[in-house]
């Protein structure tokens, strides 16, 4: 085996132990998610997820997408919400177990691609091309296995600026390291509104179906979605520090406690009606007696 590719080997791994304790360790501190720059391993100083919650995405960032064609942004804004991830085509780690992640993810919920919502992937190594986007966008799209999920997925490159640009405005921090010829980079899914503002962001390679679910809910402001999302969403909060739904108790006793009222009310309904029915009828056998 070769020196470069032993060189490769280890830098790989030292990347991915580094961004698991990263996670282990991310904390909130002005807003943004990740370890402190002090405690993190050398090539990784610079690479982290920070939250730009409620940040609107440039809508006139411009990209190719798998055909080839100039496309922005704002092309795919005010319809749907939309799952945003940032990828390079040829990593041969975290990348595709990120979008396998998040492919299986969406398998697991009703909502469809195209329909309810769009997905995004954009490229952030600005040597990739469209035809690599395309390969990309054919395997994932078979694996997700959905109809017209094609038309609804987009795969997208880009030149340095509008990647830049981009990066920047959703926190994603990378960086580029000469010797392995690979990106060192976190793994994060950001779900945006219709209006491309950012609504929540999602950690890792492995993306809960319930908390996706929530988040579309909550990012599409009430237009997908049926009542059972609404009571989940009363009873979970989004926690920043997490990236995940976590339980709201006092909002499940309030609940809670509602039904129990409910419930008590109907019970006592039926009662009253049980005890009107059974002193009409010995009423009217009394009267026949007579």
């Amino acid at each position: 085996m070769s020196g470069n590719r032993l060189n490769s080997i280890s830098v790989a791994s030292i990347l991915s132990l580094a961004l698991l304790s990263a996670s282990a360790a991310a904390q909130i501190n002005s807003g943004v998610m990740s370890a402190p720059a002090n405690t993190r391993p050398p090539r990784l100083e610079n690479v982290g997820i920070a939250q730009h919650l409620d940040a609107q995405v440039p809508p006139d960032l411009i990209f190719r997408d798998d055909t080839g064609k100039t496309v922005k942004l704002g092309d795919y804004f005010g319809r749907k919400p939309i799952i945003l991830n940032l990828v390079y085509y040829n990593c041969t780690m975290l990348c595709g177990e990120a979008l396998a992640g998040l492919a299986s993810a969406m398998r697991l919920i009703k909502f469809d691609v195209s329909n309810e919502f769009d997905v995004v992937t954009v490229s952030f190594d600005p040597r990739e091309t469209p035809d690599m986007a395309a390969a990309k966008k054919i395997d994932y799209v078979k694996r997700y296995g959905r109809p017209n999920a094609a038309s609804g997925w987009h795969f997208l490159t880009g030149q340095p600026d509008a990647i830049n640009a981009l990066t920047k405005t959703v926190g994603f921090q990378y960086q580029y390291d000469a010797q392995s010829k690979q990106y060192a980079h976190a793994t994060a899914i950001m779900v945006l509104t219709p209006q491309g503002r950012i609504s929540r962001y999602f950690y890792g390679v492995d993306f809960p179906p319930k908390d996706l679910r929530m988040g579309l809910v909550e990012a599409s402001q009430g237009k997908i979605g049926n009542a059972v999302d609404a009571v989940l969403l009363y009873c979970y909060h989004y926690d920043p520090g997490t990236g995940k739904y976590g339980a709201m108790v006092s909002n499940i006793l309030r609940l809670a406690a509602a039904a129990t009222m409910v419930l008590l009310g109907g019970l006592l309904l039926i009662l009253w009606r049980l005890d009107r029915s059974v002193t009409k009828k010995i009423a009217a056998k009394t009267r026949y007696a007579q």
